[in-house]
């Protein structure tokens, strides 16, 4: 009877190896596959290790004076919370730079007596995108968004709330189109 309890223990541990062993490959081929994607979106290639953001420049009459430079710094902050990249001053494996191309109030939402119904506030920001470890990814391109706010208001009394929404969202599509690659 001893001989038939210890040959069910055998099998008993042997199935149960079997299924610890085939737990664990499940398990490190799940892990293995999480390290080609990323949380953030990014799709850079591992050999990258830098970034550089250029000051941008004001290359249009009107706006606030201080927006290439908090445009500069927000792409700057951007990169480095959401990749690995370290930023230096210049020469990295990515560069960004560009200019403010477009700062215009223009009617939005006409009403029925040909009067605009809101005011939108459009930006624009000119980039060129370069890749020192793989130039079929270099872009020049522009990027815009736009703000709408009431049109019995002035730009001035709204200006200050408008432009950090129009900044993050053109720094999310700068990122996107280089780092994410949509």
């Amino acid at each position: 009877m001893t001989l038939k309890n210890n040959n069910k223990v055998s099998r008993y541990l042997t199935a149960k190896n079997w299924v610890l062993v085939l737990f664990f490959l499940h398990c490190s081929v799940f892990i293995s596959g999480c390290g080609v994607y990323s949380f953030t979106g990014t799709n850079l290639s591992p050999d990258i290790k830098t970034f550089s953001v250029l000051n941008f420049t004001m290359g249009t009459a009107g706006g606030p004076s201080d927006l290439p430079q908090r445009l500069t710094e927000e792409l700057k902050e951007y990169f480095q919370r959401n990749t690995s990249l370290v930023s230096q001053p210049g020469g990295g494996d990515l560069v960004l730079e560009g200019s403010i191309t477009g700062y215009d109030v223009l009617a939005a939402a006409p009403t029925a007596n040909d009067q605009a119904g809101l005011n939108r506030l459009n930006v624009t920001v000119q980039v060129r995108y370069t890749n020192a470890k793989d130039e079929t990814k270099n872009f020049d391109q522009s990027f815009t968004y736009y703000a709408d706010f009431p049109q019995d208001q002035t730009l001035n009394q709204n200006e200050a709330r408008l432009l950090p929404t129009i900044r993050e969202n053109i720094v999310q599509q700068i990122f996107n189109k280089s780092a994410a690659d949509w």
